[in-house]
């Protein structure tokens, strides 16, 4: 942990930088910006618009290049991708752990990847390219092959000296991978038993063997999951015949949370996880001109309910005043069970076995909401009115779209997931529609029936 006067003296840094970017002084910016760390560095390119990403992305000094675009977002790191040689980026890459240096690879076109890869020594290679074989979001494409592995009949002293022989022992190493000779895995030496055991005895002594390994082909959002649940700071990754591949570290695991969260949170907006805050308009506006589009066809869909009801409406006027009312109070409620539903699925807390549960609960809660709120604004209606009809007609229509939103929030995820479409992205658009066709046709249906 850094001391509070390191933590300041780096946040006058970065304000220093931000100052150097308005003026023209690059020697004092470009030895200021390479003071901070990679991930500060990164932290700044990402934050200044389109025109000066390029002058620092240029004034970073070449030691630090791998680590910085390591830290970018996906889409500023393929734009500066693009406009570099073969040479360059595989030299960039030296020194990178094998699944940074894939996830970087992936965003090169498909004929400059072997060119990338001959340039590397043949070790960096096949450990690449042993990354590169599993798709980015599961365990394989996760995992670092950068492992230290003892077998059992080892002694701790020769366990010990095999360690001083390294220069130095990967980050984040809290214990040692147990495999035989053809590298099935067979448990693991934590380093604390290591250090604090007898030298004579051998490793097989104090092997823990009861370790849930990570088949490589799971989801990365499992493999978080489970580093949440048992708080791992490393696990081990192996195939289907229980060969050791590799290791997943924390600091991958909390990039695959952040990565979730903004992907959750980017999503009920109907952006992309693609979205970034200083990207160019022309990136920008046709991303979130799609979702308008298709919140105008649902918009449209929305107002061709009401006009069903256009003759009713003109014979009571109240009713126009308080439509929103009712179709605000399903979006609102919809969208709190929706937000639930899909955390609980990001979570693996949602199956098959308790789905009917979930639904029956979220009905509950609609219906309790509901006829305390219609409780609440028949009231309101009856006493500005001076008409009890239209008191009993929101009341009921309120009822009606609160048990309805809750009951879509719970079950689009699911279906959406379902049919292969991501609920966070299209979730909040649909239920939108849902809760206002319900709630109006719902509110002037019953209005109709009571007027004429």
């Amino acid at each position: 942990m850094q001391a509070p006067n390191e933590k300041v003296s780096q946040l006058s840094q970065l304000a220093s930088v931000n100052e150097l970017m308005d003026s023209s002084n690059i020697r004092l910016l470009r030895h200021m910006l390479n003071d901070l760390t990679p991930a500060d560095i990164a932290d700044q390119i990402e934050s200044a618009p389109p025109k000066a990403r390029r002058v620092l992305w240029y004034l970073v000094d070449t030691e630090f290049e791998g680590e910085v675009i390591g830290e970018l977002s996906e889409e500023l790191r393929g734009e500066i991708l693009k406009e570099m040689k073969s040479h360059e980026v595989a030299s960039l890459t030296e020194g990178l752990d094998p699944d940074d240096v894939a996830d970087i690879l992936q965003q090169l076109p498909e004929k400059v990847i072997p060119e990338v890869l001959q340039a590397m020594t043949t070790q960096d290679r096949q450990r690449v390219e042993t990354v590169l074989t599993y798709d980015e979001d599961t365990a394989g494409g996760l995992m670092n092959t950068d492992t230290i592995t003892v077998r059992p009949d080892m002694t701790l002293d020769v366990v010990l000296r095999y360690l001083r022989r390294h220069e130095e022992i990967p980050q984040t190493t809290d214990s040692l991978f147990v495999v035989n000779r053809e590298d099935t895995f067979l448990g693991i030496l934590p380093l604390s038993k290591l250090l604090t055991s007898s030298p004579n005895i051998t490793v097989r002594e104090i092997t823990i063997t009861k370790v849930e390994a990570i088949p490589a082909d799971m989801p990365d959002s499992e493999v978080a999951h489970l580093f949440e649940k048992h708080n791992w700071v490393s696990a081990p990754v192996i195939n289907e015949s229980n060969k050791l591949l590799g290791r997943i570290t924390i600091d991958d695991v909390v990039d695959v949370i952040m990565d979730d969260a903004d992907h959750s949170l980017l999503g009920l907006a109907g952006l992309s996880d693609e979205e970034e805050t200083f990207a160019s308009i022309r990136r920008t506006a046709p991303r979130r001109a799609i979702w308008l589009g298709v919140n105008l066809m649902t918009a449209i869909l929305a107002s061709a309910v009401i006009n069903i009801f256009e003759a009713t409406i003109d014979k009571v006027v109240a009713l126009a005043i308080l439509m929103p009312i009712v179709a605000s109070m399903g979006g609102v409620a919809g969208s709190q069970t929706l937000t639930v539903v899909i955390r609980g699925m990001a979570l693996g807390q949602i199956s098959r076995n308790n789905l009917r549960w979930l639904l029956s609960k979220e009905f509950a809660v609609g219906a309790l909401n509901g006829v305390l709120w219609a409780l609440v604004m028949g009231c309101i209606a009856a006493l500005w009115f001076k008409d009890p009809m239209i008191a009993v007609i929101i009341a009921a229509a309120m009822v009606i779209n609160l048990i309805a939103a809750a009951l879509a929030g719970a079950a689009l995820p699911v279906i959406l997931k379902a049919c292969k479409i991501d609920p966070a992205l299209a979730g909040s658009v649909a239920l939108t529609t849902i809760t206002d066709v319900v709630g109006f046709l719902s509110f002037l249906g019953l209005a109709t029936i009571v007027y004429g």
